[in-house]
């Protein structure tokens, strides 16, 4: 069963912040489920309008609803709380309260706020089967809904047309509670209690009276509910003309991050398969109970929800025992999300409370029908794929042991849904149809031309017209005319011209002539180089790139004729293809496909550059370029493109060219263990293969298509005008940096093609004492990631900085290997010289799995009152010799920062570094930190917060510590500061020793802020 809580507004909430408002939320809790609302600002009547649901597993709960105020430095406020009993609930004959104000409880009877607000809420089951009746004037009729004892945890209601600052506590019916109590002490008696209530509602008296508001809300209600149960005598297919007529183009979902299971095509109408699946009258789920072993299948009606939204069903069944778990209660809960005739999807819901942790967790399964190639026998083609993800509520230690588990369980089971799938509905064989490749580029097909054809096209223009006419006209005048007699400085065999007319003639014959041979010597050439890439087929195992050139548009002329001779050269991994030469055309036709030979690593890009033909000796000019990134493009959109050209000439002329890519993988999955088995070589360690989910979350980092795989991630900071702290991403085609300071996201990435050089400088002090990796990027590349550079020289080419690494031996190794292995050729590979590392080895930087950098959730951890003021307090945060002195008596070493550097008119920074004394650290850790300063909005103090690093102690680079402090000036009579600082873990990595470390954290600085405090007073106070 589901709760569903509407929680709609609030009034008459009490102020709770110094300018006479609050900051109100909600936070609402049913057993270990807890959800809340977003923050309303600056109100004391708050509307909210949001919905929540919960599944209820125990009658006897009760639904928690607290209301607070947020507070940015400190702990939120509490304003008041609603408890309301479940079974109070399900007590109604129509299963919901309805629409009502509820007066709020304090906290206890000593708190401040003894009038905490009113809050309206709709609290119903989402399942109603209570029966309802009219009345003879034909109105429905609602019986009174019962309430515990009046007590602080029994709600209070009012009416919705009442106005006060209270609501009037229900009234109740002991005898009637009484009469019932022995019924309600067990589920049984409860479900029984239904059909009970069904024969005395129109014996039930009113016990409560109710304004005409409220009447009418709860008639909707009703209404409502009627339709929905209305709704289950439709039929399938009915339901299904009404999700396809509500659909408003949504997206088809994609695939969950954890795998799938099956990606089949069968020879069926998508509309039949999807059906065949999940109508309610299919006995596709009891045949695959019978072979799974399940029992006690029950399958629920679809049914509509929430005003028809949402379309769901209800699937029970006792899952047989297996090596691992005997055998246990499962329940499925199917919605549709998507059904517009051709495309469905249905989302399940799994879960088993009765397993070992089975409340932490759920399992949700997403099915997908599409249409599939056509086939060539003209038969509709459909295809099925199935994906999952494990939804953990809450955390726990055996995360791992039950997402490995539940992997292995589901791949079974799905094995023998296809297996039973497949005896009713036939599979498609991948020899029945062409792939979508071959289908589109079955219809390319290169026009034939002979060479005759194509030489009258070449050489029928004025020049070679005019030069054949002049020719033949001097043989006609050379064999009418006699010879001259020899005179002046001519002999025998020297025949000079007589006159200055007879030299022009020459001249104009002899240029002629040159232009003539010109032309030959280019069609000669041209046809040498006929489609000499076109057709050849591509050889290996591995990445296969294979590219139609079909024709081009508005290509620029370079030529006196108005026309070009143009062909295009296709540059990939080093690979060159060329095309045949298009004769004087703007608008050529070629038709060629062009295979790439099979490639280790998957591609990047693709580079095209189209060139107008000028001869063998003559330099090519380029009519213009295009560079196709497979990283930013969906290689599906590249199956049929127009892609626009680059350039002058391009640009004057719109110039384009019409492709069809195609990058194909024929290795499967072995790809990324394949690499990375190589990449071990180079690095010399072990580099472990990364998780769906982690890889999903880098992917949905970067925005990066779904092949590309992480391989390392290292803790760093990013050197610009002050170090940024973050999080150095390593793939197979690109490094990226991730950073999330003080709520400032910094992100950017280039590819390993893109990198000209990678230089160590030595650790300096500006460095922190760490070597920093200079990485250098080609001229013009990197344009997108130009806000990550510290410098760009006077060639244009930007610069990048990282230092601090946790183990820069490995980090270094890892980035060297993998530029070498994109980027280089094989003479650059020999005159690279890798730099090894001679420290020792640290925590593998492999362990554990990313976890998206999210907002830091801080707590009060530390207050004091100091009678200094607050800006000579600062002092021992300024950077002087009393900021030195605190530190190093506090127990830090080798104490040294940066100057503080403005990043805006309130706001400064400066970078931190010092060792820990054995006393404070048995591992004697490094610490580099970014501290961040800025006056607070009265100008009565400031706040200042810091982001730690820590390095050299066990599982450091799995976390970042993020403290805050508030110095604010005390009222001119206390003369003095208030000292309050927050405390948060930001964890970069999941392990499963996350609270142990927290505590010791949080142990550590307590101690450390007492005597860091302890010692500026000292230092402060006049002697």
């Amino acid at each position: 069963m589901k709760l569903v809580v509407r929680v709609i507004e609030a009034k008459n909430l009490p102020p709770t912040d110094p300018n006479g408002l609050s900051d109100p939320y909600v936070r609402l809790q049913l057993g270990k489920q807890r959800v809340r609302t977003k923050v309303i600002k600056k109100s004391l009547n708050p509307k909210w309008e949001e919905e929540f649901s919960f599944r209820v597993d125990d009658l006897n709960d009760e639904l928690v609803i607290y209301v607070m105020d947020e507070d940015k430095f400190f702990n939120d406020d509490f304003v008041g709380q609603l408890k309301v009993p479940i079974s109070l609930v399900f007590e109604e004959e129509i299963k919901s309260l309805g629409t009502s104000w509820y007066t709020l409880q304090p906290k206890s009877k000593k708190s401040k706020n003894r009038e905490p607000g009113e809050i309206r809420l709709s609290i119903s089951f989402s399942q109603n089967n209570a029966a309802m009746e009219s009345n003879g004037n034909g109105d429905l009729l609602f019986h009174p809904r019962k309430l515990a004892d009046s007590t602080t945890e029994s709600p209070s209601r009012s009416s919705i047309g009442h106005s006060g600052s209270s609501s009037p506590v229900r009234e109740e019916i002991t005898s009637a509670k009484d009469e019932k109590s022995g019924t309600q002490k067990t589920l049984t008696g409860r479900i029984a209690q239904i059909f009970n209530k069904s024969a005395d509602i129109s014996s039930t008296p009113s016990r409560r009276s109710v304004d005409s508001d409220q009447s009418e809300i709860s008639k909707v209600e009703i209404s409502e509910i009627k339709t929905e149960d209305q709704s289950s005598n439709e039929t399938f297919e009915e339901a299904m003309r009404k999700l396809q007529s509500a659909d408003q183009g949504s997206e088809i979902p994609s695939n969950l991050p954890a795998g799938v299971f099956i990606d089949q095509q069968y020879i069926i109408a998508p509309e039949d398969l999807n059906t065949f699946l999940f109508s309610s009258d299919s006995n596709f789920l009891k045949s695959l109970a019978d072979v799974q072993g399940n029992t006690e299948l029950q399958i629920g009606p679809w049914k509509f929800e929430n005003g028809g939204e949402s379309y769901k069903r209800l699937v029970t069944y006792v899952k047989a025992p297996s090596k691992l778990i005997k055998a246990t209660k499962a329940f499925e809960e199917h919605t549709y999300l998507k059904a517009d005739g051709k495309n469905f999807a249905v989302l399940a819901s799994v879960s088993t409370p009765e397993v070992m942790y089975g409340s932490t967790f759920r399992v949700e399964v997403l099915y997908v029908v599409t249409p599939g190639p056509e086939l060539p026998s003209g038969e509709q083609c459909s295809r099925l794929v199935i994906s999952w993800r494990m939804n953990f509520l809450q955390s726990t230690m055996m995360k791992g042991m039950i997402e490995n588990g539940a992997r292995q369980g589901m791949k079974e089971s799905f094995e023998q849904y296809a297996s039973v799938l497949s005896q009713t509905v036939k599979p498609v064989d991948p020899k029945d149809f062409s792939s979508e490749k071959e289908q589109a580029l079955a219809s390319l097909h290169a026009e034939p031309q002979s060479d005759w054809k194509l030489a009258v096209q070449y050489f029928a223009n004025f020049t070679v017209v005019s030069t054949v006419f002049m020719g033949l006209y001097v043989l006609v005048h050379i064999w009418l005319a006699a010879p001259s007699a020899i005179q002046g400085l001519e002999f025998v065999g020297l025949d000079l011209p007589d006159s200055i007319g007879e030299f022009v003639v020459c001249a104009v014959l002899v240029l002629q002539g040159e232009r003539m041979l010109g032309l030959i010597s280019r069609f000669i050439q041209a046809r040498a180089q006929k489609g000499s890439d076109h057709g050849i087929k591509a050889q290996g195992d591995g990445w296969l790139l294979t590219v139609a050139l079909i024709e081009g548009s508005n290509l620029a002329s370079v030529d006196s004729s108005g026309f070009s001779d143009p062909y295009v050269v296709f540059t990939c991994n080093g690979q060159t293809r060329t095309s045949s030469i298009k004769f004087q055309k703007s608008n050529p036709l070629w038709n060629e496909i062009f295979e790439f030979d099979a490639m280790d690593d998957p591609p990047s890009v693709l580079d095209v550059e189209v060139y107008d033909f000028d001869g063998p000796f003559d330099e090519a000019a380029s009519l213009g370029h295009a560079e196709i990134n497979f990283l930013k493009a969906n290689i599906s959109d590249l199956a049929d493109i127009w892609v626009p050209l680059e350039g002058k000439l391009a640009l004057a002329c719109q110039s384009k060219l019409h492709l069809r890519i195609f990058l194909d993988n024929t290795r499967g999955g072995n790809v990324a263990k394949d690499y990375l088995s190589k990449m071990e070589k180079e690095v010399g360690k072990k580099i472990n293969l990364r998780s769906p989910q982690t890889n999903s979350a880098f992917q949905k980092l970067f925005g990066l298509p779904p092949e590309e795989f992480l391989i390392n991630d290292f803790t760093c900071h990013l050197k610009r005008k002050m170090p940024l702290q973050g999080r150095l991403f390593l793939s197979a085609r690109i490094i990226g940096f991730h950073a999330n300071l003080f709520g400032n996201k910094t992100k950017f990435y280039f590819l390993w093609e893109d990198i000209e050089d990678i230089q160590v400088i030595p650790p300096t002090f500006s460095s922190m004492g760490s070597p920093i990796i200079v990485i250098t990027l080609r001229q013009g590349r990197g344009v997108d990631a130009r806000h990550g550079a510290k410098t760009q020289d006077e060639q244009g080419r930007l610069k990048f900085h990282f230092q601090s690494f946790v183990s820069f031996g490995v980090a270094h190794r890892t980035i060297l290997a993998l530029w070498k292995a994109r980027s280089l050729s094989p003479e650059q590979k020999v005159k690279v010289v890798e730099e090894e590392s001679e420290t020792k080895t640290i925590t593998s930087e492999e362990s554990g799995s990313f976890l998206g950098l999210d907002d830091v959730s801080m707590s009060e951890i530390y207050s004091c009152s100091l009678p200094i003021p607050a800006s000579f307090l600062m002092e021992i945060f300024s950077g002087g010799e009393l900021d030195r002195r605190v530190m190093e008596k506090s127990g830090c070493l080798n104490y040294s920062y940066t100057p503080w550097v403005s990043e805006n008119t309130d706001v400064s920074e400066r970078a931190v570094y010092y060792k820990f004394e054995k006393r404070i650290s048995s591992y004697k850790g490094e610490v580099t930190s970014t501290q961040q300063r800025s006056p607070l909005s009265d100008r009565k103090g400031w706040l200042l917060e810091e982001v730690m690093n820590l390095h050299g102690v066990p599982l450091g680079d799995h976390f970042s510590i993020h403290l805050r402090y508030q110095i604010e000036d005390l009222p001119p009579k206390a003369k003095g500061c208030r000292v309050q600082v927050s405390f948060g873990v930001e964890w970069l990595k999941s392990t499963k020793n996350q609270k142990r470390i927290t505590k010791n954290i949080l142990h550590n600085l307590q101690e450390r802020l007492k005597v860091t405090f302890s010692l500026a007073e000292k230092e402060l106070l006049p002697k």
